[in-house]
């Protein structure tokens, strides 16, 4: 599988630059910190087949994270 971001890494960081735990993201994001802490600890945060069926058609997926504007929260 060709993920080429590691987005557990990449959702620690941002925790860090936003100065916020994950349970605080995980409340915000209407789960609880349990089911969060078990999908960032899982590594099934992307799904394996959509990765599979875009590597069968020759790509690899890149992920890119963009700071939204106050108002589009």
């Amino acid at each position: 599988m060709m993920l080429k971001s590691d987005v557990k890494k990449d959702i620690r960081k941002l925790l860090i630059d936003e100065d916020m735990t994950q349970a605080e993201m995980a409340v915000k994001a209407g789960t609880s910190p349990q089911y969060a802490n078990r999908l960032l600890n899982s590594g099934d945060i992307v799904n394996g087949m959509f990765v599979r069926l875009v590597e069968a058609m020759g790509y690899d997926i890149e992920i890119r994270y963009v700071k939204r504007e106050a108002h589009e929260k």
